[in-house]
């Protein structure tokens, strides 16, 4: 399900959401600069679980190179170093929230936290969004190291931190409603659905592919822990300040233009409307 728009707006200007897109744009072009190059920011600024627990065992990876020989071109098989973290190893927990592994792994990522991030900002202010992101993209960068603890393979991107505004935001807007695109075969189906049901579901997605990746003898790119730990992370976060009643009011208007994907306005406390606008 890809979300199109929500329909809670933002009081003030989300900087820090745009700063953290913008930081994770600049990071891309520079990993898309040096294209072809072994090894790069990914080694020296992805978090990889055995070197942050064995900072002093080396690992060894094997690459596959073609070789031109007087036989023609040939597949060789090259075992090199994997290059030294350029920031303590611990520090890439962090570092590594800010790179991505492609196209679509970015452009995914940067599209949830623009529609879910402004929102969460809101409510947290801008110091303690920076935080709170932060915050759980370290989170989730350990639970994956936690699930993981003898993985060599880099780990790399901001989708745990993500996670972790999508958790607030599930906390912190019980009410509010997502048009979401919905493929279905070669057909696309677009759907409003309330926000909780649009993430919750997301949630146990990764959870039970988080739980098949223990029992599976079989590797995948996505680090599913990562996403588990940063929803779960922000969802505790927002439920402490929320109780301690630290963090800004919700917002009582909705988004113009999304009248009709409202169910009903997202007032404190507000009773339900007895019967629900028609779409």
């Amino acid at each position: 399900m890809i979300p199109l728009r929500d329909n809670i707006p933002s009081r003030t200007t989300p900087v820090v959401n745009y700063a953290m897109i913008a930081l994770c744009a600049l990071a891309f072009l520079v990993q898309l600069g040096e294209k072809g190059q072994t090894g790069g920011l990914v080694e020296r600024f992805g978090m990889i679980p055995r070197r942050v627990l064995h900072p002093d065992r080396p690992i060894v990876v094997h690459e596959r190179r073609l070789v031109q020989t007087w036989l023609g071109v040939q597949v060789e098989e090259v075992a090199r170093p994997i290059e030294p973290a350029a920031v303590p190893e611990w520090l890439t927990l962090l570092s590594c929230t800010f790179l991505h592994g492609g196209w679509m792994h970015f452009l995914g990522n940067m599209w949830f936290l623009f529609i879910f991030g402004d929102n969460v900002e809101d409510r947290f202010g801008h110091l303690g969004y920076l935080a709170f992101y932060l915050g759980c993209g370290v989170a989730a960068s350990a639970a994956h190291l936690a699930a993981n603890p003898d993985s060599t393979v880099p780990t790399i991107g901001a989708s745990g931190a993500i996670a972790g505004v999508m958790g607030a935001y599930f906390l912190l807007y019980p009410r509010a409603q997502v048009l979401a695109l919905i493929p279905i075969f070669f057909f696309f189906e677009m759907l409003v659905l309330p926000a909780p049901l649009f993430l919750g579901f997301w949630f146990l997605l990764q959870f039970f592919q988080g739980m098949f990746s223990i029992t599976s003898s079989q590797t995948t790119g996505v680090a599913w822990w990562a996403h588990i730990g940063g929803f779960v992370a922000g969802l505790a976060i927002a439920a402490v300040l929320e109780k301690m009643e630290v963090l800004r009011p919700r917002v009582t208007t909705v988004r113009p233009g999304t009248e009709r994907i409202t169910a009903y306005r997202v007032y404190p406390r507000s009773p339900r409307p007895r019967h629900p606008p028609r779409f």
